[in-house]
């Protein structure tokens, strides 16, 4: 079986790579070089570890949905990553980074979020380590998800609303990049997903790899064996998915699906669907499909998620598609939508929006698959913040 990891260059193939300027080199090449000795090491193991079973919550359920099992005739499970503390996977990237920034004697935090769950989980870990946080967030999704602007603050974290192109993620990950370039000896940039610079995607996949970890260990104990037919997933930048599928991407038993944002669908223009729409290119300092113009300008991305409207994906994501090792589909607003809405009347599970994707995408293949097959679906994060915004999607007059 082929080996799916990244190699010693930082590349997945033809993906990944280090594309930064002379400014930040330096930082990068820091990074990279103890960043495997920092995981690696036992006192980050036990740390991390406890961390991640007594603050996190972890290990979080796989949940066998019953109605959902019923309805399509094969055995559904549902990852809750929801139920972790701040309410989504993210958590378990950003204690890991903090642990390693601290053990580089780094000071000050930075980080750029999308819907606000990255940035809340970086505000609460920060907190906790009583360290200086900034978290960038485009003036979009400050106005959309404004209850996590609310919760970062009330964590002690600065937000800065980003003014610059649609002011959505990738206009905040630009400004973060540009505060890493001015204060570069004494900040580290937590970056949320499995994008940027090597090592970033390979260090994110790693600290998020805990959730196929986990599923491992809890379908052994549930059905006896410790892999699914499928593992379903949403994909933005990555880093769910990457967690969700780390332990299985070398395992040709195991089909993986995952789930972009379509947005109003792939013709419109108005899509986030990076691997249907975007062609080889550099953004933020790494190597990947990107949805760019014909000049090489990259496009504005659009969804109904603020988690997943980014115009370009993880070199991993990149190179597995191109492998045909993975599956991507387009899901569009309408679909996660109604996704979100049944799971929610059906388990009483209230899923992200970007979550929902998944879920659309599972419905669909559920009929196709006999009684005895068995889908996992990672829930990334609870849908608290989008219900508003659900709502009024539906036309319902609601403000928060």
């Amino acid at each position: 079986m082929k080996d799916y990891q990244v190699n010693d260059d930082g590349y997945y193939g033809e993906f990944g790579g280090a594309y930064v300027p002379e400014i930040l080199y330096g930082c990068v090449e820091e990074l990279r070089k103890n960043y495997l000795p920092i995981i690696q090491s036992e006192s980050f193991k036990n740390e991390f570890d406890g961390l991640l079973r007594d603050y996190v919550g972890r290990p979080s359920p796989l949940y066998l949905a019953p109605r959902l099992s019923e309805r399509y005739g094969c055995r559904i499970y549902l990852k809750r990553e929801d139920l972790n503390h701040t309410g989504a996977h993210k958590i378990n990237n950003t204690i890991g980074q903090i642990l390693i920034a601290k053990r580089m004697g780094k000071r000050r935090i930075i980080a750029e979020t999308g819907a606000g769950q990255h940035g809340v989980a970086t505000a609460t870990v920060c907190a906790l380590m009583n360290m200086e946080c900034v978290v960038y967030m485009g003036k979009t999704d400050v106005e959309r998800q404004h209850i996590n602007v609310q919760k970062m603050e009330m964590l002690g974290a600065t937000v800065y609303p980003v003014t610059s192109g649609n002011m959505t993620l990738k206009d905040a990950t630009n400004e973060a990049i540009r505060d890493w370039c001015c204060h570069p000896s004494d900040t580290y940039y937590i970056i949320g997903s499995t994008v940027g610079p090597h090592p970033y995607p390979d260090m994110v996949a790693r600290l998020q790899s805990v959730i196929s970890e986990e599923i491992r260990k809890q379908l052994s104990l549930q059905e006896g064996r410790d892999y699914p037919d499928y593992l379903i997933a949403c994909v933005g930048g990555g880093s769910n998915a990457a967690g969700t599928i780390y332990h299985y991407v070398n395992d040709d038993r195991v089909k993986i699906v995952l789930a972009e944002a379509g947005g109003k669908g792939i013709d419109t223009g108005m899509s986030a669907a990076t691997i249907q729409l975007g062609k080889i290119g550099i953004i933020h300092g790494s190597k990947t499909l990107v949805m760019q113009s014909q000049d090489g300008q990259i496009e504005e991305p659009y969804s109904i998620s603020a988690g997943l409207d980014y115009p370009g994906i993880g070199p991993e994501h990149a190179m597995l598609a191109k492998e045909g090792r993975a599956q991507y589909v387009s899901i569009t607003d309408e679909e996660a939508v109604n996704a979100f809405e049944y799971l929610s009347r059906t388990e009483g599970i209230i899923p992200a929006i970007e979550s929902s994707h998944a879920v659309a995408y599972a419905m669909k293949l559920a009929p196709t698959m006999d009684k005895d097959k068995i889908i996992v679906i990672t829930i990334s994060g609870r849908g608290d913040k989008d219900v508003a915004a659900i709502a009024r999607y539906r036309g319902v007059d609601i403000y928060e």
